[in-house]
């Protein structure tokens, strides 16, 4: 019988991280467990110490590439859109509100309150977050002769966002994609000008 092929370092923590994930999204914060992690991963119990040093160092690994994931999307190349039109397409696309992806995010932010090793995590990847976004509105204000308070305008317009998946967590019939398309636009024109996303 041949063996198995013996997994790298990296694949041995992407299998958690994913089994993580499965979890969290199955069952929330009380189904992250070190019996739950590698019953779903398929593994053994000394895997997680061996590769994250606790279960708290598998929750900042699988919040890191969340953020990561989230911002790969919102940063992908969308031809004929500008920065921030290519942005607003990526964060009302299914691709980033999945059911189980919400459940994710929303259970990570229910824990930043406790958990201080998440807290500085989460501190460091939304400001790469607020960072991209307020880029892609000072580029589209100054492409139609605005000024902007970019740092302000980002913060609230991550607010809303981030409202997105509370609705479309508790009650995803009410914000379709296109209502959600709307609001972003309605909230964003005021403050970068009427021709950016003019046709949707």
């Amino acid at each position: 019988m041949r063996r198995k092929a013996r997994l790298s370092a990296e694949e041995r923590r992407a299998l958690l991280e994913d089994a993580a994930c499965a979890c969290i999204a199955r069952g929330g914060i009380r189904d992250f467990t070190v019996d739950k992690v590698v019953a779903e991963a398929g593994v053994s119990r000394g895997l997680i110490t061996h590769h994250f040093g606790s279960m708290d160092g598998l929750l900042v690994a699988v919040y890191t590439r969340m953020y990561r994931d989230w911002l790969a999307v919102m940063e992908e190349p969308r031809p004929g859109l500008s920065r921030i039109e290519a942005m607003v397409e990526a964060l009302v696309s299914p691709a980033l509100f999945d059911r189980e992806v919400v459940n994710i995010w929303l259970t990570l932010w229910g824990e930043i309150a406790n958990n201080p090793v998440l807290r500085d995590t989460h501190r460091a990847l939304y400001g790469d977050y607020r960072a991209a976004i307020m880029t892609a509105l000072e580029e589209a204000a100054q492409a139609n002769g605005r000024e902007i308070d970019a740092e302000t305008v980002a913060t609230a317009f991550i607010c809303l966002v981030d409202g997105f998946g509370v609705q479309r967590c508790v009650e995803p019939a009410l914000l379709s994609e296109e209502k959600a398309r709307a609001a972003c636009w309605a909230f964003l024109r005021p403050h970068i000008g009427d021709q950016v996303g003019a046709a949707r």
